[in-house]
């Protein structure tokens, strides 16, 4: 599993993107992410993890997983996650649970934001459901 920049790891679709994908803006895409895993990474989110739901999922592009310490710095890495968004012009996003949660979620457009305390993290695993996996469990229910 490659590994970016500040410890980002990258899980990739396992199957090719042709080059006449339908995501036509391929650096406003890198852009986002970039602008998104760097808010993350300076408020000391932990294991930042993105996924590729090219051919997957009709809702994003990409979803971006991270854990924080506690609620409180959950709710502000969203909240200035959310303003990094606004000042770039990049997206206003939709977001659900962040006054005192164990998970928020951002809609960001193209990419989905997912934000847990790690025991949550772990209870929902969704880097085992739309992860490398994804793939092997689909194809086993596609022979049975």
């Amino acid at each position: 599993m490659p590994v970016c920049r500040s410890g980002v790891r990258t899980i990739i679709n396992a199957t090719e993107t042709p080059a006449s994908a339908p995501h036509s803006d391929e650096e406003g895409l890198a852009r986002l992410l970039s602008v998104i895993t760097d808010s993350l990474d300076e408020d000391k989110a932990e294991n930042i993890v993105v996924l590729d739901l090219t051919g997957r999922a009709g809702f994003a592009e990409r979803m971006v997983i991270a854990s924080g310490l506690s609620e409180r710095q959950i709710s502000a890495m969203a909240q200035h996650l959310e303003r990094r968004l606004k000042e770039e012009n990049l997206a206003r996003p939709q977001i659900e649970g962040d006054q005192g949660s164990d998970w928020v979620l951002m809609d960001a457009g193209d990419v989905v934001v997912h934000l847990f305390m790690p025991e949550s993290r772990e209870l929902y695993a969704l880097e085992r459901m739309w992860g490398g996996d994804f793939d092997a469990a689909a194809e086993e229910i596609a022979v049975e």
